[in-house]
């Protein structure tokens, strides 16, 4: 019937692309696994993920604490229940708050470079002369930057938490009144290690979600500078959509009862 045509043609696009990106994930990750390394390109990689997106997650994770603990503050105040507002914002911080906005701004800003950087290479023909002087390109281009987003994104994250907890005391001692020993003390003994954990174990997966989308759809692009403008949309649109379903799988692994 050709209503269901457009269904069907769909349905088959969507098989493929999960097969192309199944087989792409495969390939990456044996490349990361086996030897030879590439130590100075996983280095350079590393400074460009983790050092170079430090000054946008910081403020996005400090303005975050500072706008939950004014959100906490007039929500709680109907109920006189002020004194969970440490609470409150240390354990949205290290369980949601600070991997997925955190994963979001890196995939902006890390995962657009990728698919531009890979995409351009491939448009110019670049990954074909890597090919013709031996060179594997998974391991020269997708190995380092898969292995830089999985160890870095959560060393981001763990700073994130501290300073958006940090933009929380700010708030709470010097705008609302609080007694910062009181306030401390109470962010203390709430926190536990599986806030903390969950936190770092998606900020993980997230920085390896934000990589792997940059270099298979820069990896994969066609058609010139458009086809490359394309690629860096569809990096960018895919981490983030990613980055919000794991993050529900996760939770729900570290948080179900």
């Amino acid at each position: 019937m050709p209503i269901l045509q457009p269904i069907g043609r769909t349905f088959l696009f969507f098989l493929e692309a999960t097969g192309r990106l199944s087989l792409f994930t495969m390939l990456s990750l044996s490349h990361c696994l086996r030897p030879p390394f590439y130590p100075r390109l996983i280095l350079r990689q590393m400074v460009e993920i983790g050092y170079y997106s430090l000054p946008v997650v910081g403020l996005t994770a400090i303005f975050t604490g500072m706008v939950l603990a004014l959100q906490s503050y007039t929500g709680f105040e109907r109920f006189s229940a002020e004194s969970a507002i440490p609470n409150v914002v240390v354990v949205s911080i290290t369980r949601e708050l600070g991997p997925v906005l955190a994963g979001l701004m890196v995939a902006g800003r890390v995962g657009a470079s990728m698919a531009a950087e890979i995409g351009t290479m491939r448009v110019t023909e670049q990954i074909d002369a890597l090919d013709t002087l031996a060179t594997n390109p998974f391991k020269y281009l997708i190995a380092p930057r898969l292995i830089a987003g999985l160890t870095m994104l959560p060393i981001l994250v763990l700073i994130a938490d501290i300073i958006g907890v940090f933009g929380g005391y700010v708030v709470a001692t010097h705008k609302l009144g609080f007694n910062p020993a009181t306030y401390l003390e109470n962010t203390i003994d709430f926190m536990e290690v599986q806030d903390v954990v969950s936190g770092l174990v998606k900020a993980g997966v997230f920085g390896f979600l934000v990589t792997l989308m940059g270099c298979y759809h820069g990896f994969n692009s066609r058609g010139g500078a458009q086809g490359v403008g394309a690629a860096t949309t569809n990096a960018v649109v895919s981490a983030s959509i990613l980055i919000l379903c794991f993050n529900y799988f996760i939770t729900e692994l570290f948080f179900a009862r």
